[in-house]
C-alpha cells in the first residue's frame, strides 16, 4: 500500500463531509505525518458497528526506545505490553471522545489484565514501534462528520503518540522496572526444573484478590502476606535487583513445591484454593504490584476439573474407567454428554496428550466418585461392579511411571496421605509443612481400602484429527468465527464451551484460539499428523511469525484484530470440545 501525505487524508475528509457514512471507505490507506505514519486498514460500514482498525507507526529514530528494553523475546513482549498499557492510560486521561452518534470518537486498544501476554495490539521492532487500535469514525446519524474526524485522526492521535510512544515523554523508570520484573519471572521459571520443583511462591506475596469478581490484589492491610515454611524455603536468584518488602534484593526467599504428589490441606476458608489459584495463574508472568508476580509455576501446568456434558471424541480413558456395562470399550471412548467422572478422566488424558506433566486439582470441582472410594464402599460395591479406578490409586503411579506431578487441594479425604510426597496445611492463609505428621497419621490409621488399579499406568495413544471435522462455514459464509466473552467460541454452526478451561485468562486469548483452530485445520491438519504434532508445529509458527498469521481476513501487515498468545494446552482443550471433531484412529 503506497504512502500518502496526511494532507491528502484531510482533503478526503473535507470532500466526504456530510455524505453517507460508507463514504469513509475512501480514507482507507497509509498516510505520513511528522512523527508517525497512520494506517487505516479497515473502515467500519456503520457508526454503530465494530470500530475501524487503525495502526500508528513511529520510527525508532523518533520513538528512541532503548534497545536494551527489547533485546530478547521476553523483554520485547514485556515492553509491548507496558507500552499498550501506557497508551490506554493516555487515552483514558485525555477524554477526547468526539461528538456524534454510535461509537463516534471511541478509541480502543487491547490491553492486558494482571497477566502479561504477547498481543497483536503493539509491535516493537528494531525499526519502529506500532500500536494497533480501533477508532469509531465520527458521524451525525449516518452521515460523515469530516471535521470531527480530522481532529480525531490528526490532533488527538498526535497527542496520544507524543505522550505514550516517545521515550522522552514516558515514565522511563517504571517501564524499565516492568520489563525487568517480567524477565525475572521467566528466569525463575527456568530454574524450577533445575531445582526439581513445579512452582515457587515468594515470601511477601499477596495472594488473595480484592473480591470474588476482581483479579486485583486485596489491600495489604486486609491481607495476610505469604510466608514459606522453613522446610520448603529456598533462595531464588533474580536477574535484576528489585525493591521487595522495603529492601533492595537480588534474590527472593520463598516456598518451592517439589515435583511429585503435593497435597494442600486445611479447613474451609483458610486459603487452600487461593494458593492453588495463584499457582494455576503462575504459568503466566504478572504485572508488578499484582502481589503474585513472584508466584511462578512450570509452564506445562494444567488445571483439571469435572465437566458434566462435554463431548469426548475417541479418548483413551481406560487407565481410570474400564469394564463399562454392555462391554463398552474405553480405549477409544466417545460421548456427546460425558459424566463428571468420564469427563475428568478425559481431561487428564487429553492434558497428557498435549504435553502436560503437571496437574492441578481442587476437590471442590472434581467428581467425588472419580477421586475416591473408601473401604466401606468397596465392601458394598465390589470391584468387578465398579468401572472407575479412583484417582487416589493412580496419582502415585502417574509420577513414578511418567513423572506426572500433581498439586491437589484436599480437605475431606486423608486417604491421599499415603500417596503424597509433600503435605502443606493452610491455616488462616499461613502454610505449614505437615508431611511428617500426615505420614504418621497414615501409619497409625490404616484406611482399610484396597488399591483398585488393575492394569499398569500408560500414557495412551496419539490421536489423529481429520480435516473434515473442522467446518467453519455457516450459511453463505465459508468462515464464520466469533467469540462471546472469554469462554465461548462460535465455530461455524457450533459453539465451543470453554467455561471449564480455567487457565484462559483473557478474551483475546479466546479469540486467538478460535483463529488458531481454523488456521490449523487449513494448514496443519492433513489426516496424518497427530494432535501433539499439530500443536508442536503451530507453536513454532507463532513463535517465529507472530499471532498476525492467524487472522484469515488480514492482508499482509494489516491490523490482525485483538489477539493474545495462548498455551498449547488451552488450544487442545478447545479442539477437543469442538462437537464436530473427528478422530481417525488411536495410534
Amino acid at each position: 500500500m503506497s504512502m500518502r501525505s496526511i494532507d491528502e487524508l484531510l482533503q478526503t475528509l473535507m470532500r466526504i463531509d456530510g455524505r453517507g457514512y460508507k463514504a469513509y471507505k475512501d480514507i482507507r490507506g497509509a498516510y505520513r505525518a511528522t512523527t508517525h505514519s497512520l494506517h487505516i486498514d479497515h473502515v467500519q460500514g456503520d457508526p454503530f458497528a465494530e470500530p475501524s482498525k487503525l495502526r500508528v507507526r513511529v520510527p525508532q529514530q523518533v520513538a528512541a526506545i532503548p534497545k536494551g528494553l527489547h533485546s530478547n523475546r521476553v523483554r520485547r513482549i514485556a515492553l509491548q505490553d507496558v507500552l499498550t498499557r501506557e497508551f490506554a492510560d493516555v487515552v483514558q486521561r485525555t477524554r477526547s471522545r468526539s461528538r456524534g452518534s454510535g461509537k463516534s470518537g471511541l478509541i480502543l486498544v487491547d490491553t492486558g489484565r494482571q497477566e502479561v501476554l504477547e498481543r497483536t495490539s503493539c509491535l516493537v521492532t528494531e525499526g519502529f514501534v506500532e500500536i494497533r487500535l480501533q477508532v469509531g469514525l465520527p458521524a451525525a446519524g449516518r452521515s460523515v462528520l469530516g471535521r470531527e474526524a480530522e481532529r480525531l485522526l490528526t490532533e488527538v492521535l498526535l497527542q496520544l503518540v507524543e505522550q505514550s510512544l516517545l521515550w522522552a515523554n514516558l515514565p522511563q523508570g517504571d517501564i524499565a522496572r516492568f520489563v525487568d520484573c517480567v524477565e525475572n519471572q521467566e528466569h525463575v521459571r527456568a530454574q524450577l526444573a533445575e531445582m526439581n520443583a513445579v512452582a515457587f511462591v515468594a515470601d511477601g506475596s499477596n495472594l488473595p484478590r480484592a473480591d470474588g469478581v476482581s483479579d486485583r490484589p486485596m489491600a495489604v492491610d486486609r491481607s495476610t502476606l505469604f510466608g514459606s515454611p522453613k522446610s520448603l524455603r529456598v533462595m531464588m536468584p533474580l536477574l535484576h535487583e528489585i525493591d521487595w518488602d522495603g529492601h533492595r534484593v537480588s534474590s527472593l526467599s520463598g516456598m518451592a513445591i517439589p515435583a511429585g504428589v503435593t497435597l494442600i490441606v486445611g479447613g474451609g476458608y483458610h486459603g487452600k484454593s487461593t494458593l492453588l489459584k495463584a499457582i494455576e495463574r503462575g504459568v503466566y508472568p504478572h504485572v508488578p504490584g499484582d502481589g503474585r508476580e513472584y508466584v511462578v509455576t512450570r509452564g506445562d501446568a494444567v488445571k483439571i476439573r469435572a465437566e458434566d456434558g462435554r463431548r469426548v471424541e475417541r479418548t483413551d480413558i481406560s487407565a481410570f474407567i474400564n469394564n463399562l456395562p454392555q462391554k463398552r470399550s474405553t480405549l477409544s471412548f466417545c460421548s456427546d454428554d460425558a459424566s463428571g467422572s468420564t469427563s475428568q478422566a478425559a481431561n487428564i488424558t487429553e492434558a497428557l496428550e498435549s504435553g502436560s506433566r503437571l496437574l492441578l486439582l481442587d476437590e471442590d470441582t472434581c467428581a467425588t466418585n472419580f477421586m475416591m472410594r473408601d473401604a466401606r464402599m468397596q465392601e458394598l460395591v465390589r470391584r468387578e461392579q465398579e468401572p472407575i479406578t479412583p484417582f487416589v490409586d493412580r496419582v502415585r503411579e502417574m509420577y513414578n511411571a511418567a513423572r506426572m506431578s500433581t498439586v491437589l487441594v484436599m480437605g475431606g479425604c486423608g486417604d491421599y496421605f499415603d500417596a503424597a510426597d509433600t503435605v502443606i496445611q493452610m491455616t488462616e492463609f499461613v502454610p505449614a509443612d505437615v508431611t511428617e505428621k500426615a505420614k504418621c497419621i497414615a501409619a497409625q490409621h490404616a484406611t482399610g481400602r484396597c488399591v483398585e488399579a488393575v492394569t499398569p499406568w500408560g500414557l495412551g495413544s496419539r490421536r489423529v484429527p481429520l480435516r473434515s471435522g473442522f467446518d467453519a462455514s455457516r450459511g453463505r459464509r465459508d468462515v464464520k468465527i466469533q467469540t462471546r466473552g472469554p469462554d465461548k467460541i462460535v465455530f461455524g454452526r457450533h459453539d465451543i464451551d470453554l467455561r471449564a478451561v480455567e487457565q484462559i485468562v483473557d478474551p483475546s486469548q479466546t479469540g486467538a484460539i478460535a483463529m488458531a483452530i481454523h488456521y490449523a485445520s487449513q494448514h496443519l491438519v492433513d489426516d496424518e499428523r497427530s494432535l501433539p504434532d499439530i500443536l508442536d508445529r503451530l507453536e513454532d509458527i507463532l513463535t517465529h511469525e507472530g499471532l498476525d498469521v492467524l487472522d484469515p481476513w488480514c492482508r499482509d501487515g494489516e491490523h490482525p484484530g485483538n489477539l493474545a498468545r495462548f498455551r498449547r494446552y488451552e488450544l487442545a482443550a478447545a479442539m477437543n470440545r469442538l462437537r464436530t471433531l473427528t478422530i481417525a484412529s488411536n495410534r
